[in-house]
C-alpha cells in the first residue's frame, strides 16, 4: 500500500463537509417524527371473549381487548425510543361518543357517533399510559366504556374523524399512519353509497399523505375477505413509495382468535413490524444495466448497527448547568502564533516532498463522476466467497420517478440472475463525494414468517467489495496433528460422553 496523503491541519468542520461519508447520512433514519392513530373497532363479535378450555384471563382475551393490549405495549415503547412521536386511540363502534370538540356529554348531538377518542393524538402522558392502563387492566372501567352500539357506524363517519384529528394536531408532519384493527370485513353490505361515502374518505386521507394500515381478524367460523370492502378504500403500496410498508405475499393473511394470547402475539409483530419507518438512504440513483439501458433505483439498509448518540459537555461549577461551547485555535509550532484560516492550504507528500494543492484541484481529484450503479459484467454465484463480506448490504427496489418502465426492467433482471444463478458486477458510486467500489449486484428472493407476512421482498442487493487491503491476512499457525495412539483414546473418552443411541 502506498504512503498514506499528508494534509495541513484544517478544522474539524471543514474535514466533515468535504468528506462524506455513509455513515453521516444514515443518521437521518430515526429523527423524522412519526403520528400513528390507532382506530379499534368495538363490535359485538370483537368484545366476545375466546372460548377454551384454559381458564387463565390473559388466555380469554376479546380481539378488542387484544388490540388495546397491543396499543398500550407499542405506547411504552415509543416513550423509551422514540419520545418525540405522538400516538392516539380512536374507538369506533361504541355506545358512547367522544371527539376533539366535545366532553362526551352529547349536548347538541355528537359530531362524530359511536366514536370515542379515547387518547388523543399528541405525545403520549404519563395520564394516558395510566388511564390505557387501567383500561387493559380493570374489568370493571372496560365494561363501562366497551359497550357495543346498537346502530351500525359508518366508516366514512370514522375516517372523517380520523381525518379531522391528523389535520388538527399533525399538519404538517412527514409521517401519519392509521392503523385500523377490525373483524368486520363488510361494514356496509346492503348500502352503495355508505361504501362510496368510505371510499370518497379514504381518498382524502390518501392525499392528506396519511398511511392506511388494516390488521385484519379472522373468526374460526368467517376468514377475512379484503375484497368485499377494503380493498377499494385501501391503496397499495407501490414500489416508488419509500415510506409504503411491505405489502402482504399473496393472499392476505389475517389474524386469528384462536386464543388470547395469540392474538395478541400476532398482533404484536404484525403492528411492530410496521411501525419502524423506512428510509431511503439514496434515491433515484442511476442504474445502467447496459450501453443505452438505464432505470433508476432507491436503496435502503435493511440492518444498520444502532450507534450512540454524540454526547455533550456540560459546565456545572457555575449557579445553573450550562452546555460547554468548544473553540479551536490552529498555533503555529515555531513561534505559537495563531494561525489564520486563509494561511492554511491542504498538501499530499510525494517523494519526500510537501505538494500543496489548492481547494479547487482537490475538489477534481476526489470527483470520480456523478452517482451510479453500472453493470460491467456477470459471474457465477457461487464465485463470491463468503469473506468478501465486509460491509452491510444495501437492497435497491425500482422507482419510476426518473424513468418510466423501471420496475419491468428491474423485475425482468432480477428473475433472469435467480434462474441463472448469476450476480452482476458493478461500478458502484452511491452519492457525490463517495469513493467508487466495485460491487457484486446480488438477487433474492421473496421471504415471508409463518403467518404469511412478507418480511423480505424480491429484490437485489447491492455488497460492496472489498479491495486487496481490506482483506486482513491470517496470522501463519502451525497445525500440530496428534499422534494415532491419543486419537483412540481421545475417542473412547467422547464415547463416554455421548448419551444412549449417539
Amino acid at each position: 500500500m502506498a504512503d498514506l496523503p499528508y494534509r495541513g491541519r484544517g478544522t474539524d468542520q471543514e474535514d466533515d463537509e468535504e468528506e462524506e461519508e455513509e455513515e453521516i447520512d444514515e443518521t437521518g433514519y430515526k429523527t423524522i417524527k412519526d403520528a400513528v392513530l390507532f382506530t379499534i373497532d368495538v363490535s359485538p363479535s370483537m368484545l366476545t371473549r375466546s372460548q377454551t378450555s384454559d381458564f387463565k384471563k390473559e388466555d380469554r382475551d376479546s380481539p378488542t381487548s387484544a388490540a388495546l393490549k397491543c396499543a398500550y405495549a407499542l405506547m411504552q415503547q415509543r416513550i423509551i425510543s422514540n419520545p418525540n412521536d405522538m400516538m392516539g386511540i380512536l374507538l369506533f363502534g361504541t355506545e358512547q361518543s367522544r371527539s376533539q370538540n366535545d366532553d362526551g356529554s352529547g349536548r347538541g348531538g355528537p359530531a362524530y357517533p359511536h366514536c370515542y377518542l379515547l387518547a388523543d393524538l399528541d405525545v403520549p402522558t404519563a395520564s394516558d399510559v395510566k388511564r390505557l392502563k387501567s383500561l387493559v387492566e380493570d374489568g370493571e372501567e372496560s365494561a363501562q366504556l366497551l359497550v357495543a352500539s346498537q346502530e351500525p357506524v359508518s366508516m366514512a363517519n370514522v375516517l372523517f374523524c380520523a381525518n379531522q384529528i391528523f389535520t388538527t394536531k399533525v399538519p404538517n408532519f412527514s409521517s401519519r399512519r392509521l392503523f385500523l384493527v377490525t373483524d368486520n370485513d363488510s361494514p356496509h353490505s346492503a348500502d352503495k353509497a355508505l361504501n362510496s361515502a368510505a371510499a370518497v374518505r379514504a381518498k382524502d386521507l390518501y392525499d392528506l399523505g396519511v398511511v392506511f394500515e388494516l390488521f385484519p381478524i379472522s373468526r374460526p367460523e368467517h376468514s377475512f375477505d379484503r375484497s368485499k370492502f377494503y380493498d377499494d378504500i385501501i391503496y397499495r403500496a407501490t414500489p416508488n413509495d419509500p415510506d409504503a410498508p411491505a405489502p402482504l405475499s399473496g393472499v392476505n393473511k389475517a389474524s386469528s382468535t384462536g386464543d388470547g394470547i395469540t392474538l395478541l402475539q400476532s398482533l404484536l409483530s404484525n403492528i411492530n413490524s410496521k411501525s419502524a419507518l423506512r428510509r431511503a438512504l439514496f434515491s433515484n440513483l442511476p442504474f445502467e444495466i447496459g450501453p443505452g439501458l438505464k432505470i433508476s433505483v432507491k436503496g435502503y439498509i435493511v440492518i444498520k448497527r444502532q450507534e450512540p448518540v454524540r454526547t455533550i459537555y456540560v459546565y456545572l461549577n457555575g449557579e445553573k448547568a450550562q452546555i460547554a461551547v468548544g473553540s479551536s485555535t490552529q498555533m503555529a509550532e515555531d513561534t505559537a502564533r495563531a494561525v489564520e484560516k486563509a494561511e492554511i492550504r491542504k498538501a499530499y507528500k510525494f517523494g519526500g516532498e510537501t505538494i500543496p494543492f489548492t481547494k479547487e484541484e482537490i475538489t477534481s481529484i476526489r470527483n470520480f463522476g456523478d452517482p451510479v450503479l453500472r453493470i460491467i459484467g456477470f459471474k457465477p454465484l457461487d464465485t463470491l466467497p463468503i469473506w468478501a463480506t465486509t460491509r452491510p448490504s444495501t437492497f435497491i427496489y425500482p422507482s419510476e420517478d426518473d424513468f418510466i418502465g423501471s420496475t419491468r426492467v428491474f423485475s425482468a433482471l432480477q428473475q433472469k440472475l435467480v434462474k441463472s444463478q448469476k450476480m452482476g458486477i458493478a461500478w458502484y458510486i452511491p452519492r457525490r463525494n463517495a469513493t467508487p467500489v466495485l460491487a457484486a449486484i446480488i438477487p433474492g428472493n421473496e421471504q415471508t414468517s409463518d403467518q404469511g407476512v412478507q418480511t423480505i421482498p424480491a429484490g437485489l442487493w447491492i455488497q460492496a467489495l472489498p479491495f486487496a487491503d481490506d482483506i486482513r491476512q491470517n496470522p501463519e499457525t502451525t497445525l500440530v496433528h496428534a499422534s494415532d495412539s491419543l486419537i483412540d483414546m481421545m475417542r473412547t473418552v467422547m464415547q463416554q460422553l455421548q448419551l444412549p443411541k449417539a
